[in-house]
């Protein structure tokens, strides 16, 4: 006979049998709050992965290792009296009615709101709510509560989209194109002086206007980076294959041999 589905209160019966202190696992005993977030980290990347690669049966599986992240959160929670997955829960669904006014009439999750409102106007009334909930927390400066442990490309883009909300930000495209290459122009000056301390600010600067490019763009660019490397990976990797059917090795070729591969690797995957 197959049993029968698993629910949520199972996977909480687990984390619980997991940190008891008694039967439970030494591992996830020896853990706290800090301890798991490089593996909380992780397992967001490799969601982020099997999305990219359309493995869709991978995916359900990530989405659970992550949602257990969660779960071992509320557990840790549970044990210091700070909160519990209920509240976790309720916190999530009161914020999603309260942020999306346009959608559930009244705050209630069944009520329905008559007319249309374009993206533009969600965008703005999202940011309008976000700031009030700043400012209820006693946060009221634009850039407050972005996390600094962010990854630096979407903190820059975070940081570059919470500016624009109150109009800081350039009209369109051209100018920042514009903006990239002046830092670009700055980057080459500073490498003539040889200074070390301005070269790495100037490549600052050309990085961050790089994401300002893609945010206007309309690309995330996390994202974008990351299928950029994907792409220069796959690229190497037949660059690595056509040589070794060659007999040859890449630490062996000169230059223009290494180029020539490259362009091979490149209309291969054209």
């Amino acid at each position: 006979m197959s049993r029968s589905q698993y629910t949520i209160d199972d996977l909480l019966r687990v984390m619980e049998r997991l940190r008891d202190p008694e039967h439970g696992c030494p591992w996830d005993l020896r853990q706290d709050f800090a301890s798991i977030v490089p593996s909380t980290l992780e397992e967001c990347y490799e969601l982020a992965h099997a999305i990219e690669e359309q493995d869709f049966g991978h995916v359900a599986e990530e989405l659970g290792d992550v949602l257990f992240q969660v779960i071992f959160y509320s557990q840790l929670g549970r044990e210091q009296q700070l909160f519990e997955f209920g509240e976790i829960v309720d916190t999530l669904v009161a914020k999603l009615v309260r942020r999306h006014p346009h959608v559930f009439a009244n705050g209630d999750i069944e009520g329905v709101v008559g007319g249309n409102i374009t993206e533009a106007e969600v965008n703005a009334s999202w940011e309008a709510i976000k700031q009030q909930e700043r400012g209820e927390r006693d946060l009221h400066d634009i850039l407050a509560d972005v996390p600094v442990a962010l990854p630096a490309l979407p903190r820059a883009q975070k940081l570059q989209k919470r500016a624009a909300s109150v109009g800081f930000d350039w009209p369109d495209v051209e100018p920042v194109l514009e903006k990239l290459e002046e830092e670009i122009g700055e980057l080459r000056a500073a490498l003539r002086e040889g200074e070390a301390a301005e070269i790495e600010s100037e490549m600052g600067d050309v990085l961050f206007s790089g994401v300002n490019l893609a945010r206007h763009l309309k690309l995330d660019a996390e994202t974008t980076l990351r299928r950029a490397s994907s792409k220069f990976e796959q690229r190497f990797q037949a660059m690595e294959k056509i040589a070794r059917k060659n007999g040859e090795s890449l630490d062996q070729l000169d230059e223009a041999a290494l180029d020539a591969l490259w362009e091979r690797a490149k209309a291969a995957r054209s």
